[in-house]
């Protein structure tokens, strides 16, 4: 295991193993889920993205958890630190299969992953970088607290578009954790 397993109420958070690959790959197949992280894409793009992820756990020792659900145990989506080379700031994301929409997963699991990327990694910002059109990832970040910070643009091939930049401080985390 490349990391540590938190558990939540109703989700744990580990790392991806390449049994997550059936979950990650169905989720980038489904054009709407995959709409705002990274599109649409094959099995075999899918199994590239998820290898990413586990190289980030390798190289920099925090990278993205595949989130499961505790009571099925079926991987429902990802979320965790994020930042890849040109990346504009330390992020904390979220992508859900379609069929966890709607269930406060990305929130609740979202707060635990910026709480240890706060405790554990010793940051003291998280950005997350949200289209525009994404309305309900906007929904997610004010309920974990964070503001719009502004714009800009993802390096490539993500460059297309600008995206909002949503964040926080550890203070203010931690201020209204209390």
């Amino acid at each position: 295991m490349l990391g540590p397993t938190i558990e939540t109420a109703r989700l744990i958070l580990r790392p991806p193993e390449e049994r997550d690959l059936d979950g990650f790959a169905a989720m980038m197949a489904d054009e709407e889920a995959a709409r705002f992280v990274g599109g649409r894409q094959p099995r075999s793009s899918a199994w590239r993205g998820m290898a990413s992820i586990a190289g980030s756990w390798a190289l920099r020792g925090y990278g993205m958890f595949s989130v499961i659900e505790r009571e099925s145990g079926r991987w429902v989506g990802r979320v965790g630190p994020w930042q890849p080379e040109g990346w504009p700031g330390a992020e904390v994301g979220w992508g859900f299969d379609r069929s966890a929409w709607g269930r406060g997963y990305a929130t609740e699991s979202a707060a635990a992953a910026i709480g240890w990327a706060f405790d554990a990694l010793g940051w003291d910002d998280v950005i997350h970088c949200i289209d525009p059109a994404n309305t309900p990832s906007a929904r997610v970040a004010r309920r974990l607290g964070s503001a719009v910070r502004g714009s800009a643009y993802l390096p490539a091939p993500f460059d297309n578009d600008p995206v909002d930049i949503w964040g926080q401080s550890r203070d203010q985390w931690r201020t209204r954790r209390r």
